[in-house]
């Protein structure tokens, strides 16, 4: 597992943003954007878009990573 989280650079809505997240979690959201043929900063976009104002972004996308796999082993059922 990595260390502690370290800070990652986005540009949401034409303004540079940054958040925390651990190296498995970037990780897997750049290869989830990859994979989905999108830049990070759209997907980024995209979860920062249908996030509840109680979330803060980095748990946004660390929800978002874990529901992608956890969707992906449903469907291999």
């Amino acid at each position: 597992m990595s260390e502690r989280p370290k800070k990652r650079s986005l540009t949401l809505k034409g303004h540079r943003t940054s958040v925390s997240l651990e190296d498995e979690f970037w990780k897997a959201f750049r290869d989830i954007a990859t994979e989905r043929g999108q830049p990070i900063n759209v997907l980024a976009a995209e979860i920062d878009k249908a996030r509840g104002l109680d979330t803060g972004l980095a748990s946004a996308i660390r929800l978002f990573v874990l529901e992608y796999y956890q969707d992906a082993l449903k469907r291999q059922s």
